[in-house]
């Protein structure tokens, strides 16, 4: 799986569900319009900046507070192609995987790229290119299985597909 160049948006460390997706909205229920608050604690102008395809760039602890999925669900629906941080809070990191979006390990990401860089994602390889520095960064790889659910857009179609095979 790769990922085309997209531009990035930095947004520092301990970044909560909170500010991805706040609270205030939780009652919102259609995707599309969870998608207008993304980040909207973090930077309320950042979401209309953002294009489809391009990355969030954390530090450390991204997604920690809640287990809310409105977190993973307003970056998906924005259009996000990937979030990339030094580390993850564990229960965001399973509900991004589970909805179909990458959550990429990478160390040092955030002292190698910049906000507005230009940049790359092999999820396969682990490899994140900085065509603005032109560096490659190692990030960690996905295991297959977290790589299959991926592939097929999330683990709830992942699983309709494997029913569907043996159905057959």
């Amino acid at each position: 799986m790769k990922l085309d160049k997209g531009t990035v948006h930095i947004v520092g460390d301990h970044i909560d569900t909170d500010q991805i997706y706040p609270g205030r909205y939780i009652e919102i229920t259609n995707p599309a319009e969870i998608s207008d608050h993304c980040l909207e604690g973090v930077d309320p102008s950042l979401r209309g900046r953002m294009k489809p395809g391009d990355f969030v760039v954390a530090g450390q602890n991204f997604g920690c507070g809640s287990s809310r999925e409105h977190a993973a669900i307003t970056l998906l629906h924005s259009g996000v192609g990937a979030v990339v941080a030094e580390s993850f809070a564990r229960i965001f990191y399973r509900n991004a995987i589970n909805l179909g979006l990458p959550a990429i390990v990478c160390p040092g990401v955030s002292q190698k790229v910049t906000d507005g860089d230009e940049i790359s994602l092999d999820v396969a390889e682990g490899l994140l290119i900085n065509h603005s520095t032109g560096e490659t960064l190692k990030c960690e790889q996905l295991s297959t299985y977290v790589m299959e659910i991926l592939s097929n857009g999330g683990i709830k179609p992942l699983f309709r597909k494997r029913l569907l095979e043996k159905n057959d």
